[in-house]
């Protein structure tokens, strides 16, 4: 399967329009935003767990990143509420799955296949002091890629320059780039070598951003 696997092309999605897809799990539905592969795919996803639903224990050969938009996501390591960012590299394992109820921001095989550098942040926590209303925050950074948490007022503008491409989430509040408004579960992908300049609408905005990231993009070695 292929979906937004063109990684020259500028593309938005704005995942509250899109129909759930059940996943192989009972109770566990899924958004689609890019992938290339099956079931064992290089995917950026919105996953959906309902209440008292969870997934078949696993082993991440290709390393799992996440976001935890609402709800509180659970395996047997820990609790992570809302605004969790994790990272599960290469060779980690868990059972996932939420008694409450939860919806996760999840990214599949995008790792760097040597990296072992586990842990779990609370992104508001990490935010910065405000600069010309915007709070930012270094969640993970390495050659490959940076990926950052930021928090801006209404009317405040994000400037974000990066040659290997640039990818946005928002967690809350809107924002205006190039003519488009994007929303909250708004998701955005800007090819190499170009720039994002956006402006918050009057609730503010909640942003995740990765960049570097986009050459690296391949099929799982599977």
């Amino acid at each position: 399967m292929e979906l937004n696997a063109d990684f020259s092309e500028r593309v938005i999605v704005h995942s509250d329009a899109l129909e759930w897809q059940a996943s192989p799990m009972k109770g566990v539905d899924r958004r689609m935003l890019d992938r290339i592969g099956g079931e064992v795919a290089r995917a950026t996803t919105i996953v959906r767990y309902a209440p008292d639903s969870h997934f078949s224990a696993h082993t991440h050969t290709g390393g799992e990143e996440f976001i935890v938009l609402d709800g509180v996501f659970q395996d047997e390591h820990d609790d992570y509420p809302a605004g969790t960012y994790v990272r599960n590299p290469p060779t980690t394992k868990h059972t996932p799955g939420s008694k409450p109820g939860c919806t996760i921001f999840v990214k599949l095989w995008q790792f760097d296949m040597d990296d072992r550098n586990q842990f779990r942040k609370n992104m508001a926590e990490e935010l910065g002091a405000k600069v010309d209303g915007v709070a930012s925050a270094i969640l993970h950074k390495d050659e490959r890629e940076t990926v950052s948490f930021h928090h801006m007022d209404a009317g405040s503008i994000l400037d974000i320059t990066a040659a290997g491409g640039i990818e946005v989430l928002m967690i809350s509040g809107s924002m205006t780039t190039k003519g488009d408004m994007l929303r909250k579960g708004s998701w955005l992908r800007i090819p190499e070598n170009q720039s994002l300049t956006a402006v918050a609408g009057e609730e503010g905005a909640q942003v995740w951003i990765k960049t570097g990231h986009l050459p690296f993009a391949q099929p799982p070695a599977v």
